[in-house]
């Protein structure tokens, strides 16, 4: 056990003293453990192709670069320098995104130290964690099906200050208008609520109510977004 959790490159502390047997040892352990954490994220999750191959490559770039700054304080500078150059066009990523490719970062440092055993361990205690909060959906918000966001269109001429606050206090434990918009070149108006429906049941019942009140224009009923609260 001691040996499976020390060092490949035992006392050595620079790149130049490190053999290519470590190093691909190390390189290629880094690979494999890349591809796991890939694997365990493309189950049962969306996924793109570019963010699974950067999942499986990152552990074996953090790796080398590790091996290359290790014992060198002027080369661990310059790779500081280089990286900070680096800017990420892309959008932001969802809290699950972040934390995996931090996890591929941490499989990364720790294989380029020379820790295989510990990298391992680390990589297939994480990713069965990952799969098993991934399982049993872990986090996702109770009784999701009761919050909605309701788009009503109302024509220009009706006041929209609580005209609907009768029918939505029937129909729901809470509601809230959030936005006002016009539409239609100004001769009409959207009105988007956030509501918790007491019985999610009734939502039919609840829109045809509504449809009575505003002249049966259109009605869109959709899940709360929650993007902007992510993270």
């Amino acid at each position: 056990m001691e040996n499976l959790l020390s060092s490949i490159y035992g006392n050595q502390t620079s790149a130049m003293s490190i053999s290519m047997l470590q190093f691909g040892t190390a390189f290629a352990a880094s690979l494999l453990m890349g591809l796991v954490i890939a694997l365990a994220y493309m189950y049962n999750t969306r996924y793109t192709k570019s963010f699974v191959i950067t999942l499986a490559m990152l552990p074996a770039i953090i790796c080398v670069i590790i091996i290359m700054v290790n014992g060198s304080i002027g080369t661990g500078i310059a790779v500081a320098g280089a990286f900070s150059l680096v800017r990420f066009r892309s959008v932001p990523g969802t809290a699950r995104e972040i934390c995996t490719l931090f996890m591929a970062m941490a499989t990364g440092l720790i294989a380029g130290t020379g820790y295989l055993g510990i990298a391992a361990i680390f990589t297939a205690i994480m990713c069965l964690v990952f799969l098993i909060y991934n399982k049993l959906d872990f986090g996702a918000k109770l009784n999701a099906d009761r919050y909605k966001s309701i788009r009503v269109m109302i024509p220009e001429d009706l006041d929209y200050s609580g005209v609907f606050d009768e029918i939505l206090d029937e129909y729901t434990s809470s509601n809230e208008l959030v936005q006002v918009r016009t539409t239609n070149m100004g001769s009409m108006f959207r009105l988007t609520y956030d509501v918790v429906l007491k019985d999610p049941a009734k939502e039919k019942e609840m829109i045809d109510r509504l449809r009575c009140r505003n002249g049966n224009l259109e009605i869109n009923v959709s899940r709360q977004a929650t993007v902007a609260t992510e993270l």
